[in-house]
């Protein structure tokens, strides 16, 4: 079954975002780097979705398309972003600005760059709130207090007069995150947000996401390179390499099997107690490729342990192939995904 023939035959869920072959690109004075090449992705309501590869995929350049903070020499070339059935990508500036922070929001992977260092806490999450709302300053704070309450930030009330730099790492992850519900938005877009952070407090966050998605109904993007948050927390999954998604599947899906071999290879090189001492860690060999200089096939073949030296895999861009299930397929771009699902 074609991807095309899969989305038809499936009932139309209620999508908060709806990404049609999105491409961004970087202009250089000697290449143009190919960022995002042709992005497709959903995110229904209420529903838990990640983004996963190596640095340099084109996750971050995603997240940033996706709410049209692309910069020079950077820019959006094709497709569509519709959020709650609008196509934004056709907005203006001052269109977006109305929509940031208050249907979609962002949490930056490093809340201390992220972050005023000149201004309180207090005085940042009130900004939010009253960029979008009619609130007096008295009352946008009190409703301050009462996000960093609800992101389990101690002594809120009182924290609000601190400095991100009196925040531990964690409490100032708490901060964006609590930035970034000063509106109640409608999808969360998360970019490494537990990236910086110990694996006590990476579980208090993952915990906090958790429990917006299930008090508010709110849909959370997650971009992360750590498949075992994937695993903990997402519903599904889309695996991006070389500025494509080459698999999207239900994460309980993807990690019981694999159609590309890029995935596989991904989870493969996790770190796994019950591989300790049983000689080195799995790894990927080589590196991705330059964005600015593709190659003709399939971007992974100099890599992969299936199609590397194939003629067909070196040459021909390997298409969608849907698998699985058909009311719910796995869609892998590889020769070989039938044969590998099979």
């Amino acid at each position: 079954m074609s991807e095309a023939a899969a989305r038809m035959a499936a009932p139309v869920p209620d999508l908060v975002l709806e990404v049609t072959d999105l491409e961004t690109n970087y202009y250089t004075r000697d290449a143009v780097v190919h960022a995002v090449r042709k992005v497709s992705l959903e995110v229904e309501r209420g529903h838990r979705v990640g983004l996963v590869g190596e640095s340099g995929s084109g996750k971050s350049a995603l997240a940033l398309s996706i709410l049209g903070l692309i910069e020079p020499p950077g820019r959006i070339a094709g497709g569509t972003v519709r959020l709650n059935g609008r196509d934004i990508s056709r907005f203006s500036d001052r269109q977006l600005q109305r929509v940031r922070g208050k249907e979609v929001s962002l949490v930056f992977q490093d809340p201390m760059t992220a972050l005023d260092p000149v201004k309180t806490v207090g005085d940042q999450i009130v900004e939010a709130i009253r960029h979008h709302r009619p609130l007096r300053r008295a009352a946008a704070r009190r409703e301050a207090a009462r996000l960093l309450s609800d992101v389990e930030v101690p002594n809120a009330e009182r924290r609000l007069h601190d400095y991100p730099h009196q925040y531990s790492g964690g409490m100032r992850q708490r901060v964006m995150i609590a930035i970034a519900l000063a509106n109640e938005p409608d999808l969360i877009v998360a970019d490494e947000p537990t990236t910086a952070l110990d694996v006590t407090t990476q579980a208090q966050v993952l915990d906090l996401l958790e429990r917006l998605v299930t008090e508010r109904n709110t849909a959370v993007l997650l971009i992360t390179h750590n498949l075992g948050v994937v695993a903990e927390f997402c519903d599904r999954v889309f695996v991006m390499y070389a500025g494509r998604v080459v698999e999207r599947a239900s994460a309980d899906e993807l990690f019981a099997r694999q159609a590309h071999p890029y995935s596989e290879a991904l989870l493969r090189s996790v770190p796994r107690p019950d591989r300790l001492g049983r000689g080195p860690l799995p790894t990927i060999p080589g590196a991705p490729p330059s964005l600015a200089h593709l190659p003709a096939g399939c971007p992974f073949e100099p890599r992969c342990p299936v199609g590397r030296g194939l003629d067909k895999c070196e040459t021909v861009p390997p298409p969608p192939v849907a698998v699985g299930d058909p009311a719910d397929p796995v869609i892998a771009e590889c020769h070989f995904a039938a044969e590998r699902y099979a």
